[in-house]
């Protein structure tokens, strides 16, 4: 870095998502893992992206156009880790509940709890 550029100093982190069934996606995001809708978006009557909030962190789905292969497969090399100060069994139990299958169960890992699991498109995320 050159001695003149100032350092980044970011202030929040989105993600963008893109998935192969938006209402599929909103209804896991909300109903597994509880985030809510702050907005949704059309286009010629059909919607194509969803914004969903939990807490302080956002994140947007929208629908993948097919141009790259739907089968493509997505998710891989990194995961989205969700930090919060609930119970971390609880929110597992709720997520099996809702049809989830978690990839590892609650477990205490770096001095925390932690379990994974992955979205219908195979995202990655760790809570």
């Amino acid at each position: 870095m050159s001695q003149n550029a100032e350092s980044l100093q970011a202030q929040n982190l989105q993600a963008s998502l893109t998935v192969a069934d938006v209402p599929g996606s909103r209804a896991w995001y909300c109903d597994v893992l509880g985030f809510t809708v702050t907005r949704e978006f059309e286009r010629e009557g059909r919607l194509f992206a969803v914004s969903l909030a939990a807490g302080a962190v956002r994140i947007l789905i929208t629908q993948d156009n097919g141009a790259r292969g739907l089968d493509r497969v997505k998710g891989e090399g990194f995961s989205l880790q969700l930090t919060t100060a609930q119970d971390i069994d609880a929110l597992a139990e709720r997520a099996t509940r809702a049809g989830a299958t978690l990839d590892t169960p609650p477990e205490s890992a770096w001095g925390v709890r932690v379990f994974r699991l992955r979205d219908p498109d195979g995202f990655r995320w760790v809570i």
